[in-house]
């Protein structure tokens, strides 16, 4: 996938936050706390965690399952076809942008492709699974989680913004799916079950 197109967005959005945050030095502060939420995302491991303590409580196994389903989705799909295929370089990798890497003593530089934001697909697939949940104050605050995580991977220069904004489009496309799922394999089995009966 040819991405020179891009490069000129993705370029003025990481000149955008170089003049924001590091020329007026509020990044000394924002820089660890970033770090602190881009973790989060690592492995999928908050929402993973998540997804068990939903999944243990029958009143919230259902939303437990839709989003472990919805993580399941963005592995296969993001992670093992779609970064490989595309093969997008990270930006530190690019030659003339070697030397914007924010902070290598406080975040390692992550392995393997760019396109699309794992961390970004990840979140926003969780936060559309908890949609299932009805409750707005949930997954706002999920919605707001995965925002801040995407835009973390972007500070860090880690990412590109079109990296991360394809891959909250394809979170969003991974949880949806995951809600239909569930929802099909749940009306499949009460069907069998009231044969059964």
């Amino acid at each position: 996938m040819e991405f020179q197109s891009f490069l000129g967005f993705d370029r003025a959005v990481f000149e955008w936050i170089e003049r924001t945050f590091f020329d007026r030095g509020i990044s000394a502060v924002l820089t660890p706390v970033m770090a602190f939420i881009t973790h989060l995302g690592d492995s999928g491991i908050f929402w993973i965690a998540l997804a068990i303590c939903l999944v243990i409580f029958k009143k919230t196994r259902k939303y437990g399952l839709i989003l472990t389903v919805g993580l399941a989705f963005m592995l296969l799909l993001n992670d093992i076809i779609l970064k490989p295929l595309i093969a997008r370089p990270r930006p530190f990798d690019i030659a003339q942008w070697k030397d914007w890497f924010v902070y290598p003593e406080i975040i390692s530089r992550p392995s393997g492709f760019s396109f699309p934001s794992g961390h970004t697909s990840c979140s926003f697939a969780s936060a559309t699974a908890l949609t299932a949940t009805k409750k707005k104050s949930v997954y706002i605050l999920a919605f707001a989680l995965a925002a801040l995580i995407g835009f973390s991977r972007i500070y860090l220069h880690v990412h590109y913004c079109t990296d991360v904004l394809f891959g909250a489009v394809a979170g969003v496309i991974y949880g949806l799916a995951a809600i239909c799922a569930v929802a099909l394999i749940t009306r499949l089995v009460s069907k069998y079950a009231s044969k059964k009966a």
